[in-house]
């Protein structure tokens, strides 16, 4: 963001996207990560594979629009804006996901601990966004990063803690793919997608090359 900010044209763009795409993926891998992490005695969990995939894409428009929306104006509006609209998209990702989990059971939600885990999703965006817009020092951005990742789990463990599991025992075969079967794709595209993204961004110019550059023309 910090690049996009330092370019114009369709390289501004570009990075935006870039931006968009990254900060999406790692928010949705964690959440599947963790719930990786995730099992109920009794009864088996598996995944609604359309429904995951919907809240990965879910999770890439949303926060693009918040990237975009507050990279064309750095006004403190913009940036509320777009902190509400990333912050509802990460908690929508996060309960699409759960909607997609199949058990032999029903699901409900303590509705406080759901509201309280909006708020934290929305506290961390629009802290990501201020951070994106405002700090281009290495050490600063590395902490901004850190207390991005650290809100985020917060909200996620949140969520998780709102949920309630009435389990139904059953033998039936459940629908939807195990969390088994998403860790070699989510390891080989999520995983090499992000990896290859750190990877372009260290070995691009920096942003005050770019500034200099663009100065200079």
């Amino acid at each position: 963001m910090a690049r996009a900010l330092a370019t114009f044209g369709w390289s501004r763009h570009g990075w935006r996207l870039l931006a968009s795409v990254a900060l999406s993926c790692g928010i949705w891998s964690m959440h599947f990560i963790a719930m990786l992490g995730f099992g109920i005695a009794d009864t088996d969990v598996h995944y609604d594979v359309p429904l995951t995939l919907f809240s990965l894409l879910l999770a890439v428009v949303v926060v693009g629009m918040g990237i975009f929306s507050v990279g064309y104006g750095q006004s403190k509006r913009r940036l509320m804006l777009g902190g509400l609209g990333t912050g509802l998209g990460i908690a929508g990702m996060h309960y699409v996901g759960m909607a997609a989990l199949r058990l032999h059971g029903h699901l409900t939600y303590s509705w406080p601990f759901v509201a309280v885990s909006v708020v934290v999703a929305v506290l961390a965006a629009t802290s990501a966004l201020w951070a994106a817009l405002s700090v281009s020092r290495p050490w600063p951005c590395a902490g901004a990063a850190l207390a991005m990742g650290l809100a985020v789990s917060c909200m996620h463990h949140l969520g998780m803690a709102a949920l309630r599991v009435r389990v139904i025992p059953a033998r039936s075969a459940l629908p939807g793919a195990s969390g088994t079967d998403f860790i070699v794709p989510l390891t080989i595209l999520v995983g090499s997608f992000l990896f290859l993204t750190a990877a372009f961004v260290a070995l691009s110019p920096s942003e005050l090359a770019l500034r200099a550059s663009a100065s200079a023309t």
